[in-house]
């Protein structure tokens, strides 16, 4: 695939579904290094911004992490702990709030749960780390 500038889709856009399909088919596996801006400029001829905006995006669906000084990686897909929920309990998918952010250590992206249980109790857990399971009837 590639970048087609007179497109009605905005080069960001291509951009970033050249490097999503890499990422879901295991072209690019987590942990490995997308590419520095400069480098994915020149490869596909697209400005700086453009990059910046495709990484933008990619982030914001949880897909890739950015850090210095290790620049922007595949991100891995967390271990997922099964959470059984009670009858009666409701949940409730959300976007963190930023002290939620920090203090779970949150990419950006990834949503938290509410589980509300019939007691009243409330916890917000991790959306990516976690698997909710109803308790088996007999």
């Amino acid at each position: 695939m590639t970048i087609d500038p007179r497109s009605h889709t905005p080069v960001y856009i291509q951009l970033a579904d050249l490097l999503r399909e890499k990422i879901e088919t295991g072209t690019l596996p987590a942990g490995s290094n997308v590419g520095s801006e400069t480098r994915l400029s020149q490869e596909h001829q697209i400005g700086r911004d453009a990059v910046r905006m495709a990484i933008s995006l990619l982030r914001s669906e949880g897909l890739v992490t950015t850090s210095r000084p290790a620049g922007t990686r595949v991100r891995a897909v967390p271990q997922r702990t099964p959470v059984e929920l009670v009858a009666g309990a409701r949940v409730i998918a959300r976007m963190p709030t930023s002290t939620e952010r920090r203090s779970m250590q949150l990419d950006e992206g990834v949503p938290v749960l509410e589980v509300h249980d019939p007691t009243g109790e409330v916890k917000v857990l991790p959306g990516d780390e976690v698997e909710l399971t109803r308790p088996v009837e007999d």
